[in-house]
């Protein structure tokens, strides 16, 4: 939960995150590193899914990294990748603060208008 506002550096950190994943081919790597087996892939695993190059790839892991969603380690001639934790829990800390506030004022709208039809009013 978010409990102030973002700094002007915290801001920036986290609109390259989300400038990262606004692309759906880097958003659709996220969520095949996120979910293959062992937390893990290697980018010999993550170029079949797309239609596009094998260096288009590496350019979208690349922003990925550098925005600092995903770690990764050279093994060999293979490059693994893996998602960082702590910045998903970044962008979901403030995701859901916004979803919260969103529903409580859904639930205030829809207190007002249940106490409003118990009065008889017309909405």
């Amino acid at each position: 939960m978010v409990r102030k506002p973002l700094d002007e550096e915290a801001a920036a950190a986290l609109a390259k995150m989300f400038k990262a994943l606004s692309d759906p081919v880097r958003l659709r790597l996220l969520s095949l590193i996120a979910s293959h087996e062992g937390g893990e892939a290697c980018v010999c695993d993550l170029i079949g899914p797309f239609d596009v190059s094998q260096p288009t790839i590496s350019h979208h892991l690349k922003v990925l990294r550098e925005a600092g969603l995903v770690g990764s380690e050279r093994r060999g001639t293979w490059v693994y990748y893996w998602v960082l934790p702590a910045a998903l829990a970044q962008l979901s800390s403030l995701l859901q603060a916004a979803d919260e506030a969103g529903a409580a004022r859904t639930a205030g709208v829809a207190d007002v208008a249940g106490v409003a039809e118990a009065a008889g009013v017309a909405r």
